[in-house]
């Protein structure tokens, strides 16, 4: 408990939150649904054989069969109607692509639980160059074949399996019942309900398998060159950069009286204020003669 809980601290743990994990576990936990139905099925049906002579009819003959559905293995004995009993075998042989089903739910349950113990335990190695998404992908795309091809198998046999437990379909091929006098009557069908779960989940497990492969495609970085970023915003120019502009511009760039000078000194140089006029000669020497008149 105390692994448990160190773990859980460290959060490795999270990886459940995410669809990759989380996927991945509901894989594992329908696998074994797969394989459980089918592998552990057993069913029966029961017919009557009643004879003209009512001493040797066998009014409740019980057939019995079971995984991997080797039909053809299987007998039952039916009386003659003529003081002795035959055996009559079943048609069809499906074990082929039962235990293909199977195989595959099981090998698929133990691939699911390695790779959870891998994102739990050893998540660093799993990123670690790239190598284990790869390895993943490439794994999950069999996977996800193999329950495309196991699962159409396992539905076209599960038909013939039907077909041959039919009681109707087996008095049809006896010869007891073909005889005038003998009566043969259907008394149960067999329960198949769990065969059909069992197809259910085959499919079922091919979705899921199906869909996580993009998030796996996604761990790989095989999708970056596929991803379109928003185009990347122009930034607004350095201040710097408008320290020439603000040099070139009229006033600010020319040195002037007052920028060499401590204090503001008009330049006269321009015309009106450098020539002198009536206010230069007789404006500025005539106030202090008029002043000294005075005086």
């Amino acid at each position: 408990m105390e692994v448990v809980n160190q773990l859980v601290a460290v959060g490795q743990f999270r990886i459940f939150k995410e669809p990759l994990g989380f996927v991945k576990l509901l894989e594992w936990f329908f696998s074994i649904f797969a394989f459980a139905t089918c592998g552990s099925y057993s069913g029966e049906f029961r017919l009557s054989v009643e004879c003209a002579n009512k001493t040797e009819s066998d009014l409740d003959i019980k057939v019995e069969f079971a995984y991997p559905f080797r039909l053809h293995q299987v007998y039952f004995e039916a009386p003659t109607c003529k003081g002795n009993k035959d055996k009559v075998f079943l048609i069809g042989d499906c074990s082929s692509s039962a235990e293909f089903f199977v195989t595959i739910a099981v090998f698929a349950f133990l691939y699911s639980l390695a790779v959870i113990v891998v994102y739990v335990f050893m998540q660093d190695k799993y990123r670690e160059n790239n190598k284990g998404p790869m390895i993943d992908f490439i794994v999950t795309a069999v996977f996800t074949f193999m329950w495309l091809v196991s699962s159409c198998a396992w539905a076209k046999g599960l038909s013939d399996v039907k077909e041959a437990t039919d009681p109707d379909n087996v008095i049809e091929g006896m010869a007891v019942c073909r005889s005038e006098g003998n009566k043969c009557n259907e008394l149960r069908e067999p329960v198949t309900s769990g065969l059909n779960t069992s197809v259910v989940f085959g499919f079922l497990n091919l979705v899921l398998w199906l869909g996580n492969l993009w998030f796996v495609f996604k761990e790989t970085g095989w999708s970056t060159p596929f991803v379109k970023y928003p185009p990347a915003q122009e930034k607004p120019p350095a201040p710097e950069a408008f320290g020439d502009a603000y040099n070139q511009a009229p006033g600010y760039g020319q040195q002037d009286t007052y920028g060499q000078q401590g204090g503001y000194q008009p330049d006269y140089s321009q015309q009106g204020y450098g020539q002198q006029g009536e206010y230069g000669q007789q404006g500025v020497q005539g106030g202090p003669t008029s002043f000294a008149n005075q005086m």
